[in-house]
């Protein structure tokens, strides 16, 4: 240590020196050349940086680039104490950390605080360090003093970084209750209380206290109804708990106009199945805001999923009519953003089509529900754009499928053009899914086969073969390409998922089911359809209760037709038929062909 002490006095008297000697080469200035104005006084702002700091500065940038850090962190951290300079305190915390000395880092934090009391830089940085060096209690006191530092304009930013920042600590748990204490004074406060509860209310989320997460949440609505912040956070909840929505609710009767918000709301209602009231959302939504294309288009393709194709197709055709007279602006394709650059373009008529490609999908799709297949075939033919052939083929194809012509879709599959990179493996999928649909187990298998052999280490190809070999009854053949996915993606939740329920279906090795789903779980937490794996396999292992409580979360979470399935079933052989009844009732409106459904009725002997 003592020879590199020496090399740096040695460099600091040459940069001493340098910093100190005229520039070689450079010209004296001419005395004839300057003004009178110029020989005036001027206004002098002293700076802290004078010859020997400079000099002192330029030898510790010298000595951490060539990688003697420890000199390097000494000399910045004594010139910053001597010029109580941010920056320079900020660069040695830079220097120390770049060696992994945090203990270091943290010790020119502390000098920096010391030297500015009041630097919220200083505080923040000290937070962040200790959260990097795992001392989580400590900075949990330091969040403190930050969030005293911290201007009155810059706290609701801070409040919200908070659970990001504490997620470091894969203790859930311990951060909520950690940061409890340290926010509690600022939900007491009028002007602090919103974003300080819902900073709170999302690390209470994350360590799974959702009850906790959602009265806070309450508590930060009711003290400002018209608040953006706690109806976001409810629409987070919503997933896990149905009371959210009241909150969302009324927001919304507070805001009536909030169409950003009423959009969201519908997406989450959607990706709950709650079809019918994301459709009332959409639907206020083009009221409020008709020159909008999206909630059109997404309202319309709701109508479809309830089954009411005289409806989207009403939607779509007021859609269209406002694309025509210009009160609605379509989304523009990319063939139609190449015409407007060429000068020899088509017509602008036959842009707006082109442009309209997705509205023409869905009147298709409307006219496909009415089994009106020659009227569905006529709109896929206004959808002219090169890049949409392989989607219009696609279609095409399940048309024809509908229509017992599965030779003739197949045909259509294969003769689609190939004018993307992924359009060949987009082909074998779409051409497999035609025999699936048909329940031709062996064909579809023989084209993942193919699909796998061209593409050995896409996974999702493999994963969907094994679900092929389950259908034919295969099962050491699927759970070996079950377990090969796992091995190619270690992440992916629906093998082990896949797996782990096969064996419970067929009551096999159920400790071993049980161990792949709660792995599946904790790869993708919360997910509805490997809660519902859970419950079944809790059911198969004689645990009814637990069972009936993963099945009913499962169902609350997501009201998917199989997963209602296997509650009712539940619910039955427990003895609550009333409810069991009610719950098999529900999925059967939602789709009465279902081919589990029809099984567990007969199965059950159940009449509804």
């Amino acid at each position: 240590m003592r020879a590199h002490s020496h090399l740096s006095r040695a460099a600091l008297a040459v940069a001493c020196a340098l910093a100190l000697a005229p520039a070689v080469g450079a010209p004296a200035p001419d005395p004839k050349a300057v003004s009178k104005a110029d020989s005036a006084p001027a206004v002098v702002n002293n700076s802290p940086l004078n010859a020997r700091m400079f000099a002192q500065l330029l030898v510790a940038e010298f000595e951490a680039r060539n990688g003697n850090k420890p000199v390097a962190y000494q000399l910045m951290l004594e010139a910053a104490n001597a010029s109580l300079d941010e920056a320079l305190f900020n660069r040695a915390v830079e220097i120390a950390s770049e060696t992994g000395d945090g203990n270091a880092a943290l010790s020119a934090v502390k000098a920096w605080r010391n030297a500015v009391p009041t630097s919220v830089l200083a505080s923040r940085t000290e937070v962040r360090l200790l959260l990097m060096l795992d001392r989580f209690p400590e900075a949990a006191n330091a969040t403190r003093t930050m969030l005293d530092l911290t201007p009155v304009t810059d706290r609701a930013a801070t409040f919200s970084s908070l659970p990001r920042l504490f997620a470091r600590n894969r203790d859930r748990k311990k951060n909520a209750e950690m940061l409890e204490p340290v926010l509690k004074p600022w939900i007491a406060q009028s002007d602090t209380r919103v974003a300080a509860s819902i900073s709170l209310a999302r690390s209470q989320a994350a360590a799974g206290n959702i009850d906790r997460a959602l009265d806070l949440t309450r508590t930060a609505h009711a003290h400002e109804p018209d608040a953006q912040l706690p109806a976001l956070l409810a629409l987070e909840l919503l997933t896990s708990t149905p009371d959210a929505d009241a909150i969302v609710i009324d927001h919304l009767k507070a805001k009536p106009d909030a169409s950003a918000m009423r959009v969201l709301y519908a997406r989450v209602l959607s990706s709950m199945q709650r079809y019918a009231d994301a459709a009332v959302q959409l639907d206020a939504v083009t009221r409020q805001n008709p020159q909008l294309p999206a909630p059109w288009l997404t309202l319309a393709a709701l109508q479809l999923e309830l089954k009411k194709p005289a409806e989207a197709t009403a939607t779509v055709n007021k859609y269209l009519a406002g694309v025509r007279n210009g009160t609605i602006t379509a989304p523009e394709s990319a063939a139609s953003a190449a015409a407007a650059d060429d000068e020899d373009g088509d017509d602008d008529a036959d842009d707006t089509n082109q442009g309209n490609a997705q509205a023409y999908f869905l009147l298709a799709r409307a006219a496909e529900q009415q089994r009106d297949f020659r009227g569905a075939e006529a709109w896929l033919a206004k959808v002219t754009e090169p890049q949409r052939a392989l989607d219009v083929a696609a279609r095409r194809a399940e048309l024809l499928a509908k229509q017992g012509k599965l030779k003739q879709a197949v045909e259509t599959v294969r003769k689609a053009p190939e004018n993307t990179p992924d359009a060949p493996r987009t082909k074998l999928v779409l051409e497999a899914q035609l025999y699936s649909d048909a329940k031709q187990w062996s064909a579809a298998e023989a084209v993942f086969a193919d699909a796998t052999r061209k593409f050995p280490k896409d996974a999702e190809l493999l994963y969907q073969q094994a679900m092929m070999a389950e259908k034919l009854n295969r099962l050491e053949d699927m759970e070996r390409m079950l377990r090969r996915v796992i091995e190619i993606r270690p992440d992916h939740h629906h093998a082990y998922n896949a797996l782990g329920y096969s064996l419970a279906e067929r009551n096999l090795r159920l400790p071993e089911a049980r161990e792949l789903i709660v792995k599946a779980l904790e790869l993708s937490p919360g997910e509805p359809f490997i809660t519902d794996s859970l419950g079944w396999v809790e059911y198969r292992l004689g645990n009814s209760q637990e069972a009936l409580r993963l099945l009913k979360e499962a169902y609350r979470l997501r009201p998917d037709v199989e997963i209602g399935v296997h509650l009712g079933e539940l619910l039955w052989v427990t003895g609550d038929r009333d409810e069991a009844r009610r719950i098999l009732r529900e999925v059967q409106l939602r789709d009465a062909t279902n081919d589990v459904l029809r099984d567990t009725l007969a199965r059950l002997k159940v009449t509804l």
